[in-house]
């Protein structure tokens, strides 16, 4: 422990030095996901995402002052506002640049509030979409390149009406993430024409679920959608549908979409579906080729995360600074068009144009496209589960 504290002195005083010499030699980014808790078998892809931009960026040698990026780790639980608050701070006190994160909704509404705002820190989330944090009070500090909830409930009623599903039972995680997307899928679904029997909350880190299956197949429903976790909850949910016979299919929403789900489920799972923010094209294939065996570029908001990271390095080349108070007003320009579209791969590129006065349109890995405050248009790839995998299918 004396040699973890003495390290994070050592680091807190190297980036302070760094700023006010203004030499721009040393970037760091703080990297605040759920490394513990229900989507915890997600976020390790995610963080090298994040930290394969931070290496190319460096291999370069054209950010700033030819500046070396390395990133601190920290954990949000996903769903533990008081750990992510006090690791966003130790973040803070040892001298991050900017906060890639937090992961899940709650958590990443709190860091906003209680240290980033307070502390005037840009944050960029791959993977949090309440539509809560849509209209928050920000100050200009929170950017996001998944899409909202909002989007999400229109993709998933879409969805459904295709596959001729006329009534859903629908269930979820009992905080802001959950809520936000059940009342999405809701209302989109409704105002499609079909019939959601039953909202019903459930809380994650329960062993027993027979009570909220009773309820819910007691209302019944063509399938039974789930906006729950993966790794908690959610899994819980389904087996216990599962166990019971009350469902055999299910509608799968962003936090259900990864490859723990159908490995713990089994071919049971087979024929259930939904959907999670991603695209296809040259950008994610780009990464891929990036990432080659060191990990699965194409896990859930894994390219959303080296997006994250590219989007900050570029604001900064086009302020000539590291100060959040400068680059986070360049984060929407290099974002979006005009300029030269660039792709993973592509940052050394990019630095040069920025250096020289030019323009980028920054498509990344998951075609980003900032509008409004700052939050991400959004694509979505639908999956399928197929012999006992996730099979992308296509994309909306």
């Amino acid at each position: 422990m004396k040699k973890m504290l003495m390290a994070t002195t050592a680091a807190a005083l190297i980036a302070t030095t760094s700023l006010a010499d203004d030499t721009n030699s040393e970037v760091t980014l703080g990297v605040l996901f759920g490394f513990t808790g229900p989507i915890e078998s997600l976020t390790g892809p995610m963080a090298a995402g994040a930290e394969l931009a931070m290496t190319e960026a460096t291999n370069s040698g054209k950010l700033l002052d030819a500046a070396t990026v390395t990133s601190i780790r920290a954990d949000t639980g996903c769903i533990d506002n008081g750990l992510s608050t006090s690791n966003g701070e130790r973040m803070i006190a040892e001298g991050i640049n900017g906060l890639i994160g937090g992961d899940c909704s709650g958590v990443t509404g709190a860091i906003l509030q209680n240290v980033a705002i307070p502390n005037g820190m840009v944050m960029i989330s791959p993977s949090a979409t309440s539509p809560g944090l849509t209209t928050v009070e920000d100050n200009g500090l929170f950017f996001r390149t998944a899409p909202s909830d909002a989007r999400e409930g229109q993709v998933m009623a879409e969805i459904l009406q295709e596959r001729g599903v006329k009534s859903i039972a629908l269930t979820y995680t009992n905080n802001d993430y959950g809520k936000g997307l059940a009342d999405a899928i809701q209302s989109n679904f409704e105002s499609a024409g079909g019939e959601v029997t039953i909202v019903a909350a459930h809380e994650d880190g329960k062993a027993d679920y027979s009570a909220e299956m009773g309820a819910l197949a007691s209302a019944g429903g063509d399938i039974l959608v789930v906006a729950g976790y993966l790794d908690q909850g959610g899994l819980g949910i389904i087996n216990a549908a599962l166990d019971t016979g009350a469902f055999d299919t299910f509608g799968l929403p962003g936090g259900m979409i990864g490859d723990s789900l159908p490995a713990n489920v089994g071919s049971a799972l087979d024929g259930s579906y939904g959907q999670i923010a991603g695209s296809g094209g040259e950008g994610i294939e780009k990464l891929k080729g990036l990432a080659g065996d060191a990990f699965d570029a194409t896990s859930p908001y894994t390219p959303e995360s080296y997006d994250a990271a590219a989007l900050f390095m570029l604001a900064m080349q086009a302020a000539n600074s590291v100060d959040p108070a400068e680059y986070g007003k360049h984060i929407l320009d290099v974002a979006n068009a005009p300029g030269e579209k660039i792709y993973p791969g592509d940052l050394a590129k990019a630095f040069d144009i920025l250096r020289e006065g030019g323009e980028v349109d920054y498509v990344g890995a998951s075609a980003v496209e900032l509008i409004g405050p700052g939050e991400s248009a959004g694509t979505y790839r639908m999956i399928e589960v197929q012999d006992g995998a996730n099979v992308t299918i296509g994309f909306k």
